[in-house]
């Protein structure tokens, strides 16, 4: 039978392999004690089985709170543990409790990260994956051989349906390719949904027939789930080609609802993702986090960006970029959304580490507030990747393109 197979990274104060053992019980056919019913057959068809334990270090401090040790020792190590895809078939929110779950709870360990996993060929079959990625979000951007450059409605709440659609006329006239709705903004009330797409798609729609160039705007959809349903075929019906859904708010189920309707891009915010994985010994790597989402069919997931504004590393974006475009099933693709801070000064190191183009760059204030407006803002992050690919430096790149060069002024001592 087919099987799951997913990695850890554990800290405990007991033997590596008795805590992966545990593990592998207390997430199958196990529990605290041995009961009447888990009979050798019902383990042989369902229990988790350890695959293989690899020892790391041992520290004298734990990570966080569980079982004291008696020696003053944690061991480290990571773990690698299958399950059959009987014990929960083709079904993403069981197979979230399968890998993550009550083992969070577990007193065995001081330490545990969800660091990958493996799903089977059939999941192929089973869920068809992104209906756009990445070559169906440039078709309906028209914009190919560089990023998608992206910026983000601000203030993020308070601005009426009427300001919002001013201000993305400014943005389409800039030569914007992609806009989208504040996290934080859904149906304030001053700002009804329905209001706001009728006002900002009367822009798009007109631009696009003046200019022939449709920007994507994606629509914070998040809600309930009937009410999500609505929204969504208000923008399909209004003409607009993108929604979001804040993913860790609407959940796998809610996000995988949507994104079987297969008739817009589905923006993935992944808001509340710090607390999932900030502490190093504690959640879930981006690596294995993206995957579910992909499993559920999400067009574009945020990764943050290169030398961005909040607590992660360039390697961890950088690894979080190369996971989105290593292929899943077969080929399933999500578009890298690259935000946080941005401005064209980080263009040359993010091409240089990911040597990719495939990316939907976003920046707020970088375009927004270039000195020179915000269609020098969109031209300033065209120059500045236009440079990157070139190999060329921000030095270079500030020689050759004025707006580029205020952008330099503006935002480099940040």
């Amino acid at each position: 039978m087919e099987r799951i197979t997913a990695t850890y990274f554990i800290e405990t104060p007991f033997e590596p392999e008795a805590a992966a053992a545990v593990l592998a019980g207390e997430q199958s056919s196990g529990t605290f004690v041995a009961v009447p019913g888990e009979t050798a057959e019902l383990k042989q068809r369902f229990a988790a089985r350890v695959e293989s334990v690899e020892r790391l270090e041992t520290v004298t401090e734990p990570a966080i709170p569980g079982a004291s040790s008696s020696t003053g020792n944690y061991h480290r190590a990571l773990v690698n543990v299958s399950w059959s895809v009987e014990n929960f078939g083709y079904n993403l929110p069981v197979l979230v409790s399968t890998l993550q779950g009550n083992l969070y709870e577990i007193r065995q360990f001081t330490g545990l990260k969800l660091l990958d996993l493996d799903v089977p060929s059939s999941y192929a079959d089973q869920y068809a994956g992104p209906a756009f990625g990445i070559e169906g979000c440039r078709a309906l951007t028209g914009v190919y051989e560089r990023p998608l450059i992206g910026t983000i409605i601000k203030p993020s709440i308070g601005l009426t349906p009427e300001q919002t659609a001013d201000l993305v006329r400014t943005l389409a006239e800039a030569g914007i390719d992609f806009v989208k709705d504040d996290e934080l903004q859904g149906a304030a009330a001053n700002s009804p949904f329905e209001a706001r797409v009728d006002a900002i798609m009367n822009v798009i729609n007109r631009h696009a027939d003046k200019t022939g160039k449709k920007v994507m705007y994606a629509f914070n959809i998040s809600g309930e789930m009937d009410e999500m349903l609505r929204r969504y075929d208000k923008v399909v019906s209004s003409g607009g080609t993108c929604a979001m859904v804040s993913l860790n708010s609407v959940g796998l189920a809610g996000a995988k609802k949507i994104c079987d309707q297969r008739a817009l891009a589905i923006h993935g915010h992944r808001n509340g993702w710090g607390m999932m994985t900030r502490h190093p010994l504690l959640g879930i790597e981006f690596t294995a986090y993206q995957k579910l989402w992909r499993l559920a069919g999400v067009d574009q997931i945020h990764v943050n960006g290169i030398q961005n504004k909040f607590w992660e590393s360039d390697d961890s974006v950088v690894q979080s970029i190369q996971a989105c475009l290593t292929p899943l099933l077969g080929g399933y693709s999500v578009l890298p959304v690259v935000s946080s801070g941005q401005w064209g000064g980080q263009a040359p190191e993010t091409y240089r580490r990911t040597q990719t183009t495939d990316l939907l760059y976003m920046a707020g204030g970088g375009i927004l507030a270039h000195p020179m407006g915000p269609k020098a803002g969109v031209l300033a992050l065209q120059q500045a990747w236009e440079g990157a690919v070139q190999g060329l430096g921000i030095p270079e790149i500030a020689a050759r393109y004025p707006e580029f060069a205020e952008s330099v002024r503006k935002f480099g001592s940040l």
